[in-house]
């Protein structure tokens, strides 16, 4: 396999021999770079190597910005939420659930409280119930130290 499909700026297309393509890339002082490694013959490039990479890493760069960034929005009980902050707060978490974001609702307790840590596991259980039709629970209550944690992502739009 002695030939290569040789593209680039200021150079003829063409398949040429792989000797007759790296002195093309010395008399212009560019580099011999093999894009398509795959294909038959391999298609190579004569560009500024330097110059490549940069435009590979700033293709990288861009694509991580377009990838989408998951947001985990908070919300807090305590142990006694009466009916109106529960509803106030459920509201606010179905918005946060249909916009995409990840939704983490804690219980924290202070003092004494902590021995009604089961009305804070039934607390938030209720709370997974009712946002069931607008989120999954990805992880259960969870005790740690002196807050009880519920993770849900969005369900998925069809």
């Amino acid at each position: 396999m002695n030939e290569v499909r040789l593209v680039g700026d200021n150079v003829e297309p063409g398949i040429y021999n792989i000797k007759d393509a790296i002195r093309i890339a010395d008399e212009q002082e560019l580099d011999l770079v093999e894009i398509s490694p795959s294909a038959v013959p391999p298609v190579c490039k004569v560009i500024d190597y330097s110059k490549f990479l940069y435009q590979l890493k700033k293709k990288e760069k861009e694509q991580k910005q377009k990838a989408a960034k998951v947001v985990v929005k908070e919300i807090r009980f305590g142990p006694q939420t009466d009916d109106h902050d529960y509803n106030f707060k459920l509201k606010h978490a179905q918005n946060f659930l249909s916009e995409g974001s990840k939704l983490k609702a804690y219980v924290f307790f202070k003092g004494r409280s902590i021995m009604f840590k089961e009305q804070g596991e039934v607390l938030l259980l209720r709370f997974a119930n009712d946002l069931e039709e607008y989120g999954k629970v990805d992880q259960m209550p969870v005790l740690e130290g002196k807050r009880m944690t519920i993770l849900m992502s969005p369900k998925k739009k069809k």
